[in-house]
C-alpha cells in the first residue's frame, strides 16, 4: 500500500465560500489524508460560511470517511486584490462587510499566520481563487478595469501569495493553483479576460517553480480541471451546456466531481509527487486530448 499522507502538515486553502466548489473539496481532501487545514474566504462571503458552519449547515459536507468532522484550525478573510492594507481603498476598508475584519488583505493574513503558527509552519498552500467582474462580456467588449481586476485576483495573486507565505513555508512544501482549458483553447462565454487571466496564471506556476524552488525550496503546480457546475462557475451563464458537452465528447463520458481534482491535489501535496514542479495536470476526463467533437459514427465499439 502507498497512502497518501499528510499528517503532520499544514495547509492553507485559499478562496473558500460553500461546500461544493474545488477550494472545499481540496480541504476536505487534504483532511481525509491527515492534514490540518486552515481557509481564507472572501470578507462579503464570510458572514455567510460562518453562520453555516455555526448552525450546523455544512456538517453533512464536513463528515470524512472515518466519521470524523472536517474542523478548520483557523478561516482568516482575505480579499485577494489587494497585497497590502494600504491598497484597500477607503469606502472598501470602512464598509459593513469589511470594517470589523481587520487587515483583510494578502499581507495581512500572511502576519496573522505568522502570529499563530510561527515561521516554517506552512506545508501546503492551495489557491482557489478567481474573479471576473465582467465574465459574461466578450473580450472585444471588455473594459481594461474589468480585464485588469481579473488577472489580479485570478492570476497576480498567486504570486503575491507566494512572496507573502513562501517565507512561512517549509522546505519541500507544495503549492497547488487551479486553471481551466480556456487558457489555450477558445472557450466561447468565457469572456472579461478570464482565458488570458488563466493563461497567466499557467505562465506564472512555470516561472514561480523555479523563483520559489531556488529561493523556498516550494513544489508549485496547477491543476486544469474540466468544467464542473459549482457555484462559482455559474456567473459565466452557460456552465451546464459546457458541461454537458465535455461529457458527450470526453475519451471517459462522464461528468467531472469535484472530489476527483480533490484528490490530484492531494497527492500533489504529498511526498508522493516530490518530482513533480512547473507541471499543468489535467483532470478533466481526458477532453483535453480532443480536437474534434465527436459524431455518431463514432461508437468505438468492437466490430464482428
Amino acid at each position: 500500500m502507498l497512502p497518501i499522507d499528510l499528517h503532520n502538515r499544514r495547509a492553507l486553502v485559499a478562496g473558500v465560500a460553500d461546500d461544493v466548489g474545488f477550494g472545499f473539496a481540496i480541504a476536505k481532501a487534504l483532511a481525509e489524508a491527515g492534514a490540518s487545514v486552515s481557509l481564507t474566504v472572501w470578507p462579503p462571503a464570510m458572514g455567510i460560511f460562518e453562520t453555516l458552519l455555526r448552525r450546523g449547515k455544512l456538517d453533512e459536507s464536513r463528515r470524512l470517511s472515518d466519521g470524523r468532522m472536517l474542523e478548520f484550525e483557523h478561516i482568516y478573510p482575505m480579499d485577494a486584490a489587494f497585497d497590502t492594507a494600504e491598497d484597500v481603498p477607503e469606502d472598501v476598508r470602512t464598509s459593513r462587510r469589511y470594517s470589523e475584519r481587520g487587515d483583510v488583505s494578502i499581507r495581512g493574513m500572511a502576519e496573522r499566520w505568522r502570529s499563530d503558527f510561527g515561521a516554517d509552519s506552512l506545508d501546503v498552500l492551495v489557491h482557489s481563487l478567481a474573479n471576473g467582474p465582467e465574465v459574461q462580456k466578450l473580450l472585444l467588449d471588455t473594459s481594461r478595469k474589468g480585464y485588469l481586476a481579473a488577472l489580479a485576483v485570478s492570476s497576480f495573486s498567486l504570486t503575491s501569495m507566494v512572496r507573502h507565505l513562501g517565507p512561512l513555508m517549509r522546505r519541500g512544501g507544495s503549492v497547488l493553483s487551479l486553471t481551466y482549458m480556456a487558457s489555450e483553447r477558445v472557450i466561447p462565454g468565457y469572456g472579461g479576460g478570464m482565458s488570458s487571466a488563466k493563461a497567466a496564471l499557467e505562465s506564472d506556476t512555470r516561472f514561480l517553480a523555479l523563483q520559489a524552488g531556488r529561493r523556498f525550496g516550494l513544489r508549485v503546480n496547477t491543476i486544469s480541471a474540466g468544467p464542473v457546475a459549482t457555484r462559482a462557475a455559474s456567473v459565466t451563464g452557460m456552465i451546464d451546456e459546457v458541461v454537458d458537452y465535455c461529457e458527450i465528447n470526453a475519451p471517459l463520458p462522464e461528468k467531472l466531481q469535484t472530489h476527483e481534482v480533490a484528490n490530484v491535489a492531494a497527492f500533489l501535496a504529498s511526498p508522493l509527487a516530490s518530482g513533480i514542479t512547473g507541471t499543468t495536470i489535467y483532470v478533466d476526463k481526458g477532453f483535453h486530448a480532443m480536437g474534434k467533437a465527436l459524431g455518431p459514427k463514432d461508437t468505438f465499439e468492437e466490430k464482428a
